[in-house]
């Protein structure tokens, strides 16, 4: 009986020592981590100018307004105010 709570110890002390390594790896490691799922992620979307194309207009012919211009249309277009807040039934 001694024998099998003495494996049953080691093999916990085993699993709590991978936990903790495996916490302690990934909390050093965290901003490398997350670049590399980052590069992973926007890897996929170099066909419709993914990471590193420019800015987003790049893709706009020569001479079209700049949406973003304070002069353009949509940027002077009036602000439509939000819905009414709905109002409890009189009776």
């Amino acid at each position: 009986m001694q024998k099998i709570i003495n494996v049953l110890a080691v093999a916990s002390a085993a699993v709590s020592v991978a936990v903790v390594g495996t916490g302690a790896y990934v909390y050093v490691n965290k901003d490398a981590i997350i670049e590399s799922v980052t590069e992973k992620a926007l890897g996929g979307l170099g066909g419709f100018g993914g990471a590193g194309s420019g800015s987003i207009g790049s893709d706009l012919p020569i001479g079209s307004p700049d949406l973003a211009s304070p002069g353009s249309p949509q940027a002077q277009a009036p602000r439509s105010t939000p819905p009414a807040a709905p109002e409890a039934p009189t009776f």
